[in-house]
């Protein structure tokens, strides 16, 4: 893209001025009609050093209002606490919310190149952030996004000028530093990466921009053409319904819930004996996790009435307190609710070495969200597909991910949710949530049936806890948990 860039033809100064002013106007109103269209906009600058990023992006948002946007500087080299998670986490935890426009200056371009041109990675690592990336992006833009990216092209003699110019002056030399000037003296060999990097990532959904930036007044121009056509796109397709993906990771087979025997029970005694011995492996293990580093996602899915807060308890009591945390997922508030539905557990991912344990999780997308109207058939049909693509991000990171559907029938969540309202002690534990929701007992059995056969996927396989007796889950489960972690642990 880079070394094939013809430049398009620079208008007169007065025409640029001109034109530049009107279009500022012009994204100041389609400002307003991104916030009453509810569109979330992300604007990507990337570039070579001393392209001008900074003082275009102080032009194009001259005339907007402030309390609508915000600028994110990312680093090229990510913190010590940032490499301890998966690759897109910090920059998932900075998307805009619905009506709001984020500008990034640089995203994840720069570490991605960084990371080639300083040999940290290969050919195979690098198409790997690119598919990475390309997920990122399409998600988002299907999600409603608007995902709008600029590459500020100059040349070498150009950027040479730029970096002696700021070098020389006592107030700006701070903004030169070792790598600009080794950018600039291999500059062929940037190129050659970036312009692999361009196409790799230039998508009919997310296309990539190239910006004639040697002169300011104009990169800026035409970043404005480019970003007001975008919000007129974006806008005029805020009604259609993004594509159902096929779904392209290896299956599972998964059992009817009907067809699964839940009969089995242990001895109260052989329980305990169990239940000692497999809390104390698990204590273990978790000293050994953080030792290596290895991050670990355990998710609760279940009936209401299933015993999925005692299982978790029996985990949690041979953890380090240290070393987890276990995140209640309830409805989510409004500025959860304004992002892509997965935002809000991207946030809640554990650093290496570290258990996060969900009660409740991102499934709910395709469970209650599906079943009580709270997002459209479309929404839920694509779930699956992200779903599946978030938890191999974990995966690829090297977090280990263990899934647990807790299983009741029908007649043991009655006698449960009975026992809960006639207890004064438990009565917090029942709402007149739980017994609407008893009502849709078979809709919610079809809901979840389709839901492991599409996402117990070979490398996050679903795990099914038989559950009328909660002690026999709760071994179950504690012996699932110590498998995988044995398992990563040896691998490590």
């Amino acid at each position: 893209m880079l070394r094939d860039f013809a430049k398009p033809t620079k208008p007169e100064k007065d025409e640029i001025k001109q034109r530049m002013e009107t279009e500022q106007a012009k994204l100041a109103a389609n400002q307003m009609r991104i916030k009453e269209a509810k569109v979330p906009v992300m604007v990507i600058f990337e570039g070579w050093g001393a392209a001008g990023k900074g003082s275009v992006l102080s032009r194009v948002i001259k005339e907007m209002d402030p309390r609508f946007f915000q600028v994110a500087t990312m680093d090229a080299r990510p913190t010590e606490e940032e490499q301890r998670r998966p690759f897109l986490w910090r920059y998932m935890v900075e998307i805009p919310e619905e009506g709001q426009f984020k500008f990034f200056d640089t995203c994840w371009m720069e570490e991605v190149t960084g990371g080639v041109l300083s040999g940290q990675l290969d050919q195979e690592a690098f198409d790997k952030r690119v598919d990475s990336i390309n997920m990122a992006e399409r998600q988002l833009v299907d999600n409603g996004y608007l995902v709008m990216k600029f590459f500020f092209q100059i040349g070498k003699s150009e950027q040479r000028r730029r970096l002696d110019a700021l070098a020389a002056d006592h107030n700006t030399s701070w903004r030169v530093d070792d790598e600009d000037i080794w950018q600039n003296d291999h500059y062929d060999q940037c190129l050659a990466v970036y312009d692999r990097y361009l196409r790799d990532t230039n998508r009919s959904s997310a296309p990539w921009y190239i910006i004639d930036a040697k002169d300011r007044s104009w990169a800026t121009l035409q970043v404005l053409e480019f970003l007001n056509v975008g919000i007129d796109i974006a806008i005029r397709n805020r009604g259609y319904e993004a594509p159902i993906r096929q779904n392209v990771f290896p299956l599972r087979r998964m059992p009817l819930l009907a067809d699964i025997p839940l009969d089995k029970t242990i001895d109260e005694t052989e329980y305990h004996v169990q239940l000692k011995a497999l809390q104390a492996r698990l204590g273990e293990l978790h000293n050994e996790l953080y030792r290596k580093r290895i991050p670990v996602v355990i998710a609760y899915e279940g009936w209401d009435a299933a015993g999925k807060g005692g299982n978790i308890k029996r985990i949690t009591a041979a953890l380090d307190p240290r070393g987890y945390r276990v995140h209640p997922i309830a409805s989510p508030e409004p500025h959860e609710k304004a992002r892509h539905y997965l935002w809000r557990f991207w946030n809640r991912l554990p650093k290496s070495g570290h258990i996060a344990i969900f009660d409740r999780t991102w499934y709910g997308r395709v469970m209650v969200e599906r079943l009580e109207g709270f997002c459209s058939e479309n929404d839920w049909q694509r779930a699956y597909n992200e779903m599946n693509e978030f938890e191999k991000e974990l995966v690829d990171a090297g977090t280990v991910v263990i899934k647990f559907w807790v299983q009741i029938d029908s007649d043991t969540q009655l006698a449960r949710f009975t026992d809960r309202q006639n207890t004064p002690e438990k009565q917090w534990k029942i709402t007149e949530e739980d017994w609407r929701n008893r009502e849709k007992w078979d809709q919610y059995e079809a809901a979840v049936n389709e839901m492991l056969r599409k996402t117990s996927t070979t490398f996050a396989p679903w795990h099914v806890l038989e559950s009328n007796d909660k002690r026999y889950a709760r071994i179950k489960a504690l012996r699932i948990v110590v498998d995988a972690l044995e398992q990563a642990c040896a691998e490590r």
